[in-house]
């Protein structure tokens, strides 16, 4: 049995992976199991509801895996999760950036339903996703479920917005972004960030966490959790930090030097994350849970232009898309989406309707047995995939797809399934720009004047969307007056 298979593409296996590769078999050694030594074969797919593993990760970019076009990143458990699974090539975040695009991954709406539609949260602030909101793993947990949310949560970080407190029993992460620290260059205005705090559920068990020691440190509590609920159906939220600014990674994965068809240490960084997907894959397939779990990998929005302008450090790439982080344009909020369920899941399969994060909630509600609630104050957006995931040639279950602003919360543009995209604002400006997305992927030709009657059906969508998600927004949630240690 070949746990952990990393081979560089042009010297065979490569000793920069050898460090980290150890840690899944000591994995293995701890829990009385190796090569010839296997732990007892989970339950068969039917005997109880799936496994759910969603695997996010953090400003990685369109065309940042090998199957989406990446020639200078080598991702090969990913290109071997498409091979096995299916590959989504319209599959969108509901904003593009990472506190709202959070909460929609996890409550199944948009950011402005939920009081989360624009900004990031500060190791301050006392406001994150309410409470009151029914996550995924709110969800799953009535149904039976053990669940953990490991990885960065930037959705609250008082005690009263932690995950712990949104359906998962346990959390092992750090509670927003690893660029707010001491040294965050806002910190020159006069802004107090605290040393970066590692979690245990509400608790710091380490102020001043070396972020090049995250994706490892994820991996091994992720694998751990597997192997503790190996025996009932289990939700693992993954929410990796890599690959954002500043990029690190543990030792093995660093290159010394940045050459030509490596894209230094924003690749080793993606790299690293793809380990971490293949160690997670061969604990499933050790612990013979392969054909009763879904694994779903994506990202939390598009890549970060200002960590290449402003800080100097390579970064993602969104081609052919136009746009990055931030943006309405499709390379901010289009991402890279691979589901993987042997069985289920036609193998090496792609699909070309439109999908979303919005969607993962009803989706793995459905397969779980859990119901959604018919009131009108848990209305969600999202829709269930079941149908695309198991036939890709499916329509998409989305008639449109809404781009919000992540800096006003204001809809900037509307998609709709045949690929008609129409702009309705940048900013506070309103624009008219219509691009048909099967023939211009990078929207570089507005041809909003020679189809008006297109760009009236998808303004009229939009503007009947917006009013109703506006008149039934619900609130933030908000927490007492909080100190960070």
């Amino acid at each position: 049995m070949e746990i952990n298979p990393i081979r560089n593409k042009r010297n065979g296996c490569s000793r920069r992976f050898a460090g980290a590769a150890c840690i899944f078999w000591l994995f293995l050694a701890a829990s009385g199991c190796s090569d010839d030594r296997r732990p007892a074969p989970g339950p068969a797919a039917g005997d109880r509801p799936p496994n759910f593993v969603i695997v996010s990760t953090d400003d990685q970019g369109y065309a940042d895996v090998g199957v989406y076009g990446a020639t200078d990143i080598r991702t090969p458990h990913l290109d071997r999760m498409a091979s096995e699974g299916l590959m989504f090539t319209r599959f969108y975040d509901a904003a593009p950036v990472c506190t709202p695009s959070r909460a929609a991954l996890l409550t199944g709406s948009y950011p402005k339903r939920v009081g989360m539609a624009s900004g990031v949260l500060w190791p301050h602030d006392t406001t994150g996703l309410n409470p009151q909101e029914v996550t995924v793993a709110d969800l799953l947990k009535e149904q039976g479920y053990a669940t953990a949310c490991v990885g960065k949560w930037h959705l609250g970080r008082p005690a009263e917005l932690l995950p712990t407190r949104q359906g998962f029993d346990r959390y092992y992460g750090v509670p927003y972004s690893h660029d707010m620290t001491p040294d965050h260059i806002l910190s020159l205005l006069g802004l107090d960030f605290p040393p970066l705090p590692l979690m245990r559920d509400e608790e710091v068990i380490e102020a001043g966490v070396d972020p090049a020691t995250l994706t490892a440190r994820y991996t091994e509590e992720s694998v751990r959790f597997i192997e503790e609920n190996r025996d009932r159906p289990f939700f693992l939220y993954l929410a990796h930090n890599m690959p954002h600014y500043p990029c690190r990674s543990s030792d093995p994965f660093e290159d010394p030097v940045v050459s030509p068809d490596h894209r230094g240490v924003y690749a080793s960084a993606v790299e690293e994350v793809d380990w971490s997907v293949g160690t997670i894959l061969a604990a499933l397939s050790a612990w013979g849970l392969d054909e009763s779990t879904m694994v779903f990998f994506t990202s939390d929005n598009g890549p970060w232009r200002l960590a290449e302008t402003l800080f100097r450090e390579p970064t993602g790439s969104a081609l052919p898309l136009r746009g990055w982080k931030y943006d309405t344009w499709e390379g901010g909020m289009r991402v890279p989406a691979i589901a993987r369920w042997p069985g289920r899941i036609p193998a090496g399969s792609r699909t070309h309707g439109p999908a979303g994060a919005i969607d993962l909630l009803p989706t793995l509600a459905g397969y779980a047995g859990a119901r959604l609630s018919s009131e009108p104050e848990h209305k969600i957006d999202g829709k269930d995939l079941a149908a695309l995931l198991e036939d890709p040639q499916a329509p998409s279950p989305h008639d449109y797809i809404y781009y919000y602003s992540s800096d006003t919360g204001l809809l900037e543009a509307v998609s709709d399934a045949q690929g008609w995209k129409l702009h309705l604002r940048k900013g506070t400006r309103s624009v008219e720009e219509l691009y048909f997305l099967g023939e211009d992927l990078p929207e570089s030709r507005n041809i909003f004047r020679a189809h008006p009657e297109e760009a009236g059906r998808l303004r009229a969508a939009a503007e009947a969307f917006d009013e109703e998600i506006t008149a039934n927004a619900r609130p933030v949630g908000r927490a007492a007056v909080h100190r960070n240690p």
